[in-house]
C-alpha cells in the first residue's frame, strides 16, 4: 500500500512506507518534548486534543516510567482529580477486583466524566456483581459460539457485497463506506433492527458519546438526551412487540423474556440500549480502520499476510491491540487501598488506560511493533479483563477476520490518501474519516 499518513502513536519510529506533513511533524514534536520535559504534575492524558493529534502515547510512556499510578488532573468540568493507571499489571489488578474498584454508575460509571445525577444512565457495564452478572446474562447467548457460526455466511455476504461497491480510482471514505456501514449492519442483525433505517444505529451510537465539554461540535445536554429519547421511542416499540411474541434470537427479545431485564425502567433499558449499540459499533469499526491503517503503515506486514493469509487468525487480536478502540475505562475505589505504591482513598476515581497497557514492554514483547505473527496475539487488554470482559469481543474477531479474508481476495492495492480525522475522544479512540483509492 502507499501512503501518506502520520505515525500510530506514542514514541514509535516512522512508520515504514509513510511520511508526516511538516505541520504533524512540528505537533509531533511538541508533543514529545513536552510529555518528556514538563513537571509530572502537568501531565493529563485525558486531554482530547491528545487523541486528535494521535500524540497521547508520548504521555503514556513517560508515566509509565516515571509515575504508573499517576494523579492526574482534568481542567474539563465534571473530570478534575483522577489516577492514571498506565501499566498492564496495574490495569489488571484493577481490573480483576471488582468489590474494591466498582463501575457503579450511581458512582459515575464508567468514564472520567462526573455528569449530573439526571444524565447518569444506569448499563450493566456501569453496575457491580451481582446485578451487573444477572443483566450480562440475559444478552450473552446472542454470541454464542452457535450464533457465530451460523452468522459466518451472512457477515461474508454483506462484507462482499460492500467491498465489490467500492469506488475505483477516485478516493472515498474507508470509514463511513466500509467500517460504519460493515458494523451497522451488523447491529441491525443483532437487533432485528429495520434494515432501512439502520443508519439511526450509528447517529445514535455517536450522540451517545457525544460531550459538549470535550468535543465543541458535540450536541448540547439536552439536544443529547432528546435525541437518546427518540432511540428510547423507537426501541420500546419494538419491545412492545417483542414481550407479546414467543422469545426469540434477538438483543430486544432477550432483554424482554430475560428474568433480570425483562422489569427494567425505562432509564435503564435506554442505558442498557446504549451499552449495546456502542459496544458493537465503535470498537469494531474503528478497529476496521485501524487495521487498515496499521498495514498502510507497516507495508511488510501487509506483505507477510499476502504471502500467508492464516495469519489473519493472529493479525485481527494484533489489530485489536494495536488501535485499542476504547483507550480507558474508569472505576471508583470503594475503600482506601494501595496501588503501584500509591495511596488510593475511598472515592478515588482510577482511569484503567488500557492504551498505554497495550504498549507496555514490561507484559507484552516488542509492544511498539504491529507484528501480525505475534506468538500471544491475545495478550491485550483492549476487550478489558475479569467480569466486565467485552461480551461480543469474538464476533468483533469474526467481523474484522472475514473482512480482512475478503480483502484480500480482492484488493491488491489500497492506498491511504492523506491523513486521517480522529475522533475527538480520550474515551472512544476512533476515526470519523479516513480517505482511501482503489486503483482499477
Amino acid at each position: 500500500m502507499n501512503a501518506v499518513l502520520k505515525p500510530a502513536d506514542d514514541s514509535f519510529a516512522e512508520p515504514q512506507g509513510a511520511t508526516m506533513s511538516a505541520a504533524t511533524r512540528a505537533i509531533h514534536a511538541a508533543a514529545r518534548d513536552f510529555a518528556a520535559t514538563a513537571p509530572l504534575s502537568e501531565l493529563n492524558p485525558a486531554d482530547p486534543q491528545l487523541f486528535v493529534d494521535d500524540t497521547v502515547g508520548y504521555t503514556f510512556e513517560r508515566l509509565r516510567r516515571d509515575a504508573p499510578v499517576h494523579p492526574s488532573f482534568s481542567p474539563i468540568e465534571g473530570m478534575g482529580h483522577y489516577w492514571s493507571v498506565t501499566r498492564y499489571q496495574d490495569i489488571m489488578s484493577v481490573d480483576t477486583q471488582p468489590a474494591l474498584y466498582s463501575s457503579d454508575w450511581t458512582l459515575g460509571g464508567i468514564t472520567l466524566m462526573n455528569p449530573p445525577a439526571s444524565d447518569r444512565l444506569p448499563m450493566f457495564i456501569a453496575m457491580d456483581p451481582p446485578k451487573h452478572d444477572d443483566q450480562r446474562k440475559a444478552v450473552s447467548p446472542i454470541v454464542a459460539p452457535a450464533n457465530l457460526q451460523n452468522w459466518q455466511d451472512l457477515i461474508r455476504s454483506r462484507t462482499a457485497q460492500v467491498l465489490d461497491s467500492l469506488p475505483r480510482d477516485e478516493p472515498f471514505d474507508w470509514v463511513d463506506k466500509v467500517s460504519i456501514e460493515l458494523t451497522t449492519c451488523m447491529l441491525a442483525t443483532l437487533f432485528d433492527f429495520p434494515f432501512e433505517d439502520r443508519r439511526l444505529l450509528t447517529w445514535w451510537s455517536d450522540v451517545s458519546t457525544m460531550n459538549k465539554l470535550t468535543n465543541p461540535d458535540a450536541l448540547g445536554p439536552q439536544e443529547r438526551m432528546a435525541e437518546l429519547g427518540k432511540m428510547l421511542a423507537y426501541f420500546t416499540k419494538l419491545w412492545n412487540e417483542r414481550v407479546n411474541a414467543p422469545p426469540r434470537t434477538d438483543l430486544v427479545s432477550m432483554l424482554a423474556h430475560g428474568p433480570a431485564t425483562r422489569n427494567m425502567d425505562p432509564m435503564e433499558f435506554m442505558g442498557n440500549l446504549v451499552l449495546l449499540i456502542v459496544g458493537g459499533n465503535d470498537t469494531t469499526r474503528n478497529s476496521m480502520t485501524g487495521g487498515l491503517l496499521a498495514m498502510a503503515q507497516h507495508p511488510e506486514q501487509l506483505a507477510k499476510l499476502r504471502a500467508n493469509p492464516a495469519l489473519i487468525d493472529s493479525a485481527v487480536p494484533e489489530i485489536i491491540r494495536w488501535q485499542t478502540p476504547l483507550a480507558y475505562m474508569r472505576r471508583t475505589a470503594l475503600q482506601d487501598a494501595e496501588l503501584g505504591g500509591q495511596q488510593i482513598k475511598k472515592g478515588d476515581k482510577l482511569a484503567m488506560w488500557y492504551l498505554s497497557g497495550n504498549r507496555d514492554g514490561s507484559a507484552i514483547d516488542r509492544p511498539d511493533e504491529f507484528i501480525i505473527d505475534r506468538a500471544r496475539p491475545r495478550q491485550h487488554l483492549s476487550f478489558g479483563f475479569g467480569v466486565h470482559r467485552c461480551v461480543g469481543n469474538r464476533l468483533a474477531e469474526l467481523q474484522l477476520k472475514i473482512l480482512w479474508e475478503e480483502i484480500l481476495k480482492r484488493f491488491p492495492v489500497i492506498e491511504v490518501v492523506g491523513e486521517p480525522s480522529r475522533v475527538r475522544s480520550a474515551f472512544v479512540r476512533g476515526y470519523s474519516s479516513m480517505q482511501v483509492r482503489l486503483p482499477s
